[in-house]
């Protein structure tokens, strides 16, 4: 409970305790029966300590609605950056690829003198470079 709930739970509380006297005795005896009931029905209170460890080796609590509900917003965001991860790595791949080809045809002099010297030459590389 965050600090709004706690005060409007203690307002209410003090509404009900000044109008308490002037309560019928039936709702009175009617509150009273349900707060029995209510008691009766509360865990027990338990360390929070406890809780955590208790739950921490609890297999079961993976598959509990609450982390199936965080897994069902981790697992797509993990698929997601695996994906651009590896279309990032083939991309790369590629340009490295058409890179060591170019060098390649220039070192196995494929490539004709007047390329060299030709003023086209470098928007010839960047064309192939992309």
């Amino acid at each position: 409970m965050n600090t709004d709930d706690l005060n409007f739970a203690y307002k209410v509380r003090h509404a009900l305790n000044d109008h308490l006297d002037e309560l019928p005795a039936a709702t009175t005896e009617r509150l009273s029966a349900a707060r029995k009931a209510a008691m009766a029905r509360k865990k027990p209170h338990a360390p929070v300590q406890a809780a955590q460890t208790q739950l921490a080796g609890n297999i079961g609590a993976l598959f509990s609605f609450s982390s199936l509900g965080r897994m069902s917003v981790a697992i797509p965001l993990m698929a997601l950056v695996a994906g651009l991860a590896g279309i990032y790595q083939y991309e790369e791949q590629q340009r490295l690829e058409e890179i060591a080809e170019l060098d390649a045809a220039v070192l196995s002099d494929e490539l004709p003198l007047t390329a060299y010297l030709d003023q086209g030459f470098n928007a010839y590389l960047a064309q192939r470079a992309q």
